[in-house]
């Protein structure tokens, strides 16, 4: 039986977000902005250590803030899935503060109002206890390893049973960059 994992993509306007997972499934980057006014679903299927894995990957627009509750969730079409995505990746321009501080609400409004209990949130790396991945869906740098790594840390946990999530940060490019 094929796995499925449910990954969003969030972050603020115009850093990179839809570029990355174009990136990784098409291996194709736009030059031109065209900003994403509702929640898109990508449907890639992947190969991960002889293993087969649907992801479903979601392309959030910019919210306001994280669904606190799943009846919120349902009152706005852009957040439907958000919360019971098993993995995220937070999108920020490292050239840009206000980004950052953008991830940094997102991913503290996630701790707070993600179903399940906090302490079966793996514990991965220090400060934001979270994976760190710079890429660059322009030059497609590290595009493919910021979703291998998040797969493999998904399927070493065995987050695809449990339903718990993985908080990630992404990276874009130098002039817009992201963390996973």
């Amino acid at each position: 039986m094929v796995e499925t994992l449910s990954i969003a993509v969030i972050g603020a306007p115009g850093v990179g977000k839809t570029s990355i997972i174009r990136q990784f499934i098409y291996n194709d980057f736009s030059e031109v902005y065209t900003p994403t006014r509702s929640r898109y679903v990508y449907r890639p299927s992947v190969i991960l250590n002889g293993s087969m894995y649907d992801l479903k990957i979601l392309d959030v627009p910019p919210i306001s803030s994280f669904p606190a509750s799943s009846s919120q969730e349902w009152m706005d079409l852009r957040c439907r899935g958000v919360r019971n995505a098993n993995a995220y990746i937070l999108v920020y321009d490292i050239c840009c503060v206000e980004s950052f501080e953008y991830v940094k609400m997102i991913r503290q409004q996630i701790v707070e109002h993600r179903e399940g209990s906090s302490h079966e949130v793996p514990i991965l790396v220090k400060t934001w206890k979270c994976g760190y991945v710079e890429c660059s869906a322009k030059f497609n740098w590290h595009v493919t390893l910021l979703f291998k790594e998040l797969l493999g840390i998904a399927v070493a946990r065995g987050l695809r049973q449990n339903h718990t999530s993985i908080r990630l940060q992404g990276a874009l490019q130098r002039n817009r960059c992201s963390v996973m």
